[in-house]
């Protein structure tokens, strides 16, 4: 397992990450704690985890049962704390189920990081992530129609400002070390590190975005944000929700997949992406490589890479992916799946 330190902090991560979303809804508490336990025996020191979560389908009750199902665990190994660096997000505008969709202010993250603390049974969180922004997101298929003309910057500028003076008050009470962002685009973060000059003691470390070979939007802006800020990209989905398994080509649907409780997998499905899938595949079967190990070993290679975060309904697709952590792609593979890009660049 190669570790790399995130963004400009002390925190030396796994390159891969396990993500837990699935805990307490599709996966039971019990292969929950025997992922955690595996991930670390395998060299896995980084846990990502939400207020909100589980997902797949996303339930109001049972949000919250993530953080609860970790914490549990965490309980019962108070002497590998230290060695765990544990991410959790507040929630965004919009989520009912979480103080009624308020979403991320000045009086709602401290509300939010005692929530997660208390159910994740520890003194204090390593990366504390804003999981979207309040004034919207591209992501999660909404980039077709964005739209940032409404977009107030005073407004924008208020909350952001409100949120740092609270989260640097938190960050000093020693609850949180580092901070970090998901679903954000570049002038966003480049919002919040203008702001940060005037809180010294916190510091922007990572940004949580969508990246797969499906979705590569941060290739260009926000990878060169990364290269010049320091920020390290934390990439989630990268099995693009396990439609780069190829277990939906040809109209399959198996029985208790994800497909099945979320149809579509979010807007990832359509023809476009069955025929992309279909193509990574053969790439995958000419160089003789399991293509989910292929999937995780592309992201792994980018260069503005914190690390990857994969997550496994059962423990049959958790051992099948620890298989695969230390592959690594020829230069020739990697240049097969640019051209194929090329052809297949925004499929969803």
């Amino acid at each position: 397992m190669k570790y790399r330190l995130l963004g400009n902090s002390e925190l030396k991560v796994s390159s891969y990450c396990l993500g837990t979303m699935t805990f307490g809804e599709t996966t039971s508490e019990e292969d929950s704690h025997y992922q955690l336990n595996e991930s670390l025996a395998s060299g896995i020191n980084f846990i990502d985890t939400a207020e909100m979560y589980p997902t797949c389908p996303l339930r109001p009750e049972t949000t919250g049962n993530t953080e609860i199902i970790v914490g549990n665990w965490i309980k019962n190994h108070q002497s590998k704390r230290s060695s765990v660096v544990l991410a959790t997000k507040v929630s965004g505008k919009g989520y009912k189920a979480v103080r009624n969709g308020e979403g991320i202010n000045a009086k709602s993250v401290k509300i939010a990081i005692e929530g997660s603390l208390k159910k994740l049974q520890t003194d204090y969180i390593d990366l504390y992530q804003l999981h979207w922004p309040d004034r919207g997101s591209y992501h999660f298929r909404q980039n077709w129609n964005y739209d940032p003309t409404n977009q107030k910057n005073d407004e924008i500028k208020d909350n952001l400002q409100g949120v740092l003076y609270s989260l640097s008050a938190i960050q000093k009470e020693g609850k949180f070390r580092y901070l970090g962002l998901s679903n954000e685009t570049c002038w966003g973060t480049l919002q919040f590190i203008k702001y940060l000059k005037d809180f010294p003691n916190l510091t922007l470390v990572s940004t949580q975005n969508e990246y797969s070979l499906l979705c590569r939007l941060y290739d260009l802006d926000m990878a060169e944000m990364s290269h010049h800020e320091n920020v390290s990209l934390l990439a989630y989905s990268p099995l693009a929700g396990g439609l780069l398994t190829g277990k939906y080509n040809n109209d399959k649907l198996p029985k208790n997949s994800r497909n099945t409780r979320v149809p579509g997998l979010f807007g990832r499905i359509n023809k476009n992406s069955l025929i992309a899938v279909s193509k990574y595949l053969l790439i995958a079967k000419k160089y003789q490589i399991n293509p989910i190990h292929m999937s995780l070993a592309f992201c792994n290679q980018r260069p503005f890479m914190g690390s990857v975060i994969f997550g496994a309904t059962n423990n049959l697709q958790f051992k099948n992916i620890l298989k695969g952590l230390n592959v690594v792609l020829s230069d020739e593979l990697m240049s097969e799946i640019n051209d194929l890009y090329k052809k297949f660049p925004i499929t969803f």
